[in-house]
């Protein structure tokens, strides 16, 4: 697939067909990815492959506790577990997730509810001691580390999609890392990044809706003008 229609039309899948995706394919893609841009060359991903079933019903066990609560908080007009947010609305939200809960357990379920089907099943972690994290003293939310990991997040992505496959990195599990890091026997120094989702797309999105540049972008200040289309 040429760059820029792979760049306009690589969305979150998470519909996926019973076909697996095999170690030939999976190796491939993640043989792709290592060489994404990351700082000093350190290449601070590691990846699990998730393959046991009682291992992968745990981890969606795990995934749901944070699901609902972030469901919650959506359904309240409020973006979830938002830097900026008004914290007494938060908490209310999220005092409703257990009957959120229990309504899905009574229907057929969604992606998260069935995370453990799909047929490749990855969590990436990023190593502490390989980040240069320049924000690590600043005394506000940190992301910087970030930049080293989700670019190789996203070239995975990529290269699913020019297999003609799909898929979906998530952060929900992140809310239980200590439990998620027991559970694959992660050490001190690896914290919990993503978790990553492959498979063959029930239905691969061809056209996705973005806010357009000039909402986003200004020249020169905060309040500058928007950089518009010559």
């Amino acid at each position: 697939m040429e760059l820029t229609g792979a760049l306009r039309s690589t969305g979150a899948v998470r519909d996926f067909t019973a076909e697996p995706v095999d170690d030939a394919t999976l190796h491939r893609l993640l043989d792709t990815a290592r060489f994404a841009p990351n700082g000093g060359n350190r290449q601070a991903w590691r990846v699990v492959v998730l393959r046991e079933p009682a291992r992968r019903r745990a981890l969606r066990d795990l995934y749901l506790r944070g699901w609902y609560e972030y469901l919650a908080q959506a359904g309240a007009g409020l973006t979830p577990w938002a830097v900026v947010t008004d914290r007494a609305r938060e908490a209310e939200a999220r005092a409703t997730a257990p009957a959120l809960a229990e309504a899905a357990a009574a229907g057929p379920g969604g992606f998260p509810e069935h995370l453990d089907e799909v047929p490749a099943l990855l969590v990436l972690l990023a190593d502490l001691e390989r980040l240069a994290t320049v924000d690590r003293d600043g005394g506000r939310y940190t992301m910087v580390g970030g930049a080293s990991i989700y670019p190789f997040a996203w070239s995975l992505l990529l290269a699913a999609r020019a297999e003609g496959l799909g898929g979906v990195l998530t952060t929900v599990a992140v809310r239980e890392e200590a439990a998620v890091r027991e559970l694959l026997g992660v050490p001190d120094t690896h914290l919990v990044a993503a978790v990553i989702a492959l498979g063959h797309p029930v239905r691969q999105a061809t056209r996705l809706r973005r806010a357009p540049v000039e909402e986003f972008t200004t020249v020169d200040r905060f309040d500058g003008p928007a950089l518009a289309a010559p």
